[in-house]
């Protein structure tokens, strides 16, 4: 392409930024749809639209799959420092104004929501009566993708399990998660009228989380013959549901199935572990009013 200049840095430049940096993180245009909420081919026009405004080629698409350009790695780590900017601007922006206004992110991981505390949900109900204005964007995510996000800095806040804290986060104690082993009522256990001992456990098939935990979780694993694996407590849930498993499950996720008598805790007293959830911020983040308001409405 002919080198050409770009003579300011339109809204419309902006957007077209961002759907780059989307494409980039998901590797291809189609695992981009879902998240940009438009086709591929409408991705396409718009990288094609970025490409002509700055005169250069930022990736390589076809048979061969997605890659980046020399110049479009360049390209991606600049608009990450102006994107950035550009949030520090408007952050200090509502430093000046009463109402809040601007972008809050936040990663949670699954099934936390039935948590009968609910001091998240809470923190959010104040922040949004407090600024209605405050754009509020939620991802379900791992504990290591909430991790990164707010290492590099697409997170203001994340909700994870307190397992292997890692250096540059703070974390702050939000629950204490106690998880049970569970059979559903298709499940020969369901109907047992003695407590299994563990000789009875490892004769039957059981499934082990595919995320960390803590030493106490992994202890207690240990008693089952885990033939299947779950990336997430719904995945576990799926899979006892069928009676052909058992597996661990937070107390309140599990709640909605025990009320139905269509799960049971076995040996509830023995077979348990406790498991802390916390709040994770970035360590010497830049004041930011929006994330404070949050964190003060916690009342950690």
């Amino acid at each position: 392409m002919k080198s050409k200049s770009l003579a300011q840095v339109t809204d419309f430049d902006l957007k077209l930024l961002r759907i780059f940096k989307t494409v980039s993180e998901c590797g291809s245009f189609s695992a981009a749809e879902g998240l940009l909420g438009i086709t591929r081919s409408a991705i396409s026009l718009n990288m094609s639209d970025l490409e002509k405004r700055l005169g250069m080629r930022l990736c390589q698409r076809g048979r061969a799959g997605f890659a980046l350009t020399d110049e479009g790695r360049e390209i991606l780590r600049h608009s990450d420092s102006m994107m950035a900017a550009v949030e520090n601007f408007r952050l200090q922006v509502n430093q000046m104004h009463k109402q809040l206004r601007g972008e809050f992110n936040i990663g949670i991981i699954n099934n936390l929501v039935t948590q009968p505390r609910m001091k998240i949900t809470h923190a959010l109900d104040a922040l949004r009566a407090n600024g209605p204005e405050i754009r509020i964007n939620i991802s379900m995510m791992t504990a290591a993708d909430i991790e990164r996000g707010l290492m590099d800095g697409r997170l203001h806040v994340g909700a994870l399990p307190l397992t292997s804290p890692i250096s540059g986060l703070d974390y702050t104690q939000l629950y204490d998660e106690k998880s049970e082993l569970y059979c559903s009522s298709k499940h020969r256990l369901f109907a047992a009228t003695h407590d299994p001992d563990d000789s009875e456990l490892i004769k039957v098939d059981g499934v082990a989380p595919s995320f960390r935990m803590t030493a106490e979780g992994i202890s207690m694993h240990q008693m089952l013959n885990c033939t299947a694996t779950a990336s997430d407590r719904e995945g576990i849930a799926f899979l006892i549901l069928t009676g052909r498993f058992i597996g661990f499950l937070p107390d309140h996720y599990a709640a909605q199935w025990v009320e139905k008598k269509l799960m049971r805790a076995i040996s509830p007293h023995r077979l348990q572990f406790s498991s802390k959830i916390a709040i994770a911020t970035r360590s010497g983040r830049r004041d930011n009013a929006i994330l404070e308001k949050f964190l003060h409405s916690l009342d950690l």
